[in-house]
């Protein structure tokens, strides 16, 4: 299991890299106006991708590790903040922001026009990317600190 925690941890670094891509382009659209192009497309692909990589190497660990098994006693997990951290916050946040990344490109792709699409974009990816910020377990956050890197 410690391979798979090793690359859910590298697999974040990929989503935050294509996610700032993502909106990076989703700003610089909105505000010069440029046509939305195959790069803006496949630079949010990218972003989904590695959101759908972490998300199987995430399950693998959260059925591995026994933090579903902690769902029986719900109640003495959401009193200690670690726990309920990795037991219901960081997978609820995830997945709902999992879920925005399918539906912000589905809905980017079927939008008519480039000022709409980046809007969207912009919306939709910028959402998912402060969802995923917040769920990330940070150093900086005491109680459910994880290294910037795991080798």
């Amino acid at each position: 299991m410690q391979i798979v925690l090793v690359l859910h941890n590298l697999v974040r670094w990929a989503i935050l890299l294509f996610g700032v891509w993502t909106l990076i382009n989703a700003i610089t659209g909105v505000i010069n106006k440029r046509p939305y192009t195959v790069t803006d497309s496949r630079t949010n692909l990218f972003f989904m991708i590695s959101c759908d990589i972490q998300l199987l190497l995430g399950l693998s660990l959260y059925f591995s590790l026994g933090w579903f098994e902690r769902l029986k006693d719900l109640g003495a997990n959401m009193k200690d903040p670690y726990s309920r951290f990795f037991t219901v916050e960081h997978m609820s946040f995830m997945l709902l922001a999992w879920i925005l990344v399918h539906v912000g490109r589905t809905i980017v792709k079927k939008t008519v026009g480039d000022d709409k699409k980046h809007k969207k974009s912009l919306l939709f990816f910028g959402l998912v990317i402060i969802l995923i910020l917040a769920a990330m377990p940070w150093p900086f956050r005491e109680a459910i600190a994880r290294p910037w890197f795991r080798f």
